[in-house]
């Protein structure tokens, strides 16, 4: 059976959400932050030299990295769901937002909260550039979001389980006012109403109540 190693508040809900979504059985191992550093403890360092989450254990094998966790299960459990193949009119919307969630997404976010604790003016080039780039891609995807219900178009796919993570949970760490963003809140608001993202949230994080406004 698959084994998840999942790291609480982290982009590891992707992996059981995606599991939930595919009925998919797994084993779930919780490992909790160092409330000091927030880092990964110990345990989950003694499985991966970056103490790396998510993590999964099938047939002997240890894989991290949620995108291709995320591409490993769809392509051994999926039987093409959740995802678009070569021939579907959104494929290459498809793989664009699936990508743009650690290409883009994720990266503008971390690096606008690193910058933001280093206490620079908000006027400081560094602080003005990294707020930029932020801006220009939640405005993509309130674009994108207002003319599609979903990221790859009208189906729900794996695209949205890998964004979602960086307008929700990531606002733990990085605050984010998505307010003057309605099309990015309505999406929310319907993944919320997933089932089986409910049932990922309270089996990973039952402390977290999931940020979708």
């Amino acid at each position: 059976m698959l084994k998840i190693h999942h790291l609480g508040h982290s982009q590891s809900e992707r992996i059981l959400w995606l599991c939930e979504e595919l009925g998919v059985p797994y084993d779930l191992e919780k490992y909790t932050r160092d409330p000091v550093t927030r880092l990964s403890p110990p345990e989950l360092k003694a499985l991966h030299p970056l103490g790396a989450a998510p993590l999964i254990e099938v047939d002997g094998m240890l894989l991290a990295e949620s995108a291709a966790i995320v591409d490993f299960i769809l392509a051994r459990y999926g039987l093409g769901r959740l995802q678009h193949g070569p021939d579907h009119p959104d494929f290459a919307s498809y793989l664009y937002w699936f990508h743009f969630a650690n290409g883009n997404l994720q990266p503008a976010m971390l690096r606008s909260m690193i910058v933001g604790r280093c206490g620079l003016a908000p006027d400081h080039p560094v602080q003005t550039s990294v707020q930029g780039r932020l801006d220009q891609v939640l405005a993509l995807i309130e674009a994108r979001l207002g003319q599609t219900d979903h990221l790859a178009g009208s189906e729900f796919t794996a695209a949205d389980i890998m964004s979602v993570f960086s307008l929700t949970t990531m606002r733990l760490f990085h605050p984010v006012d998505l307010s003057p963003r309605p099309s990015i809140l309505a999406y929310l608001q319907r993944i919320g109403a997933r089932p089986a993202y409910r049932r990922a949230m309270a089996k990973g994080d039952p402390d977290l109540t999931p940020m979708l406004t």
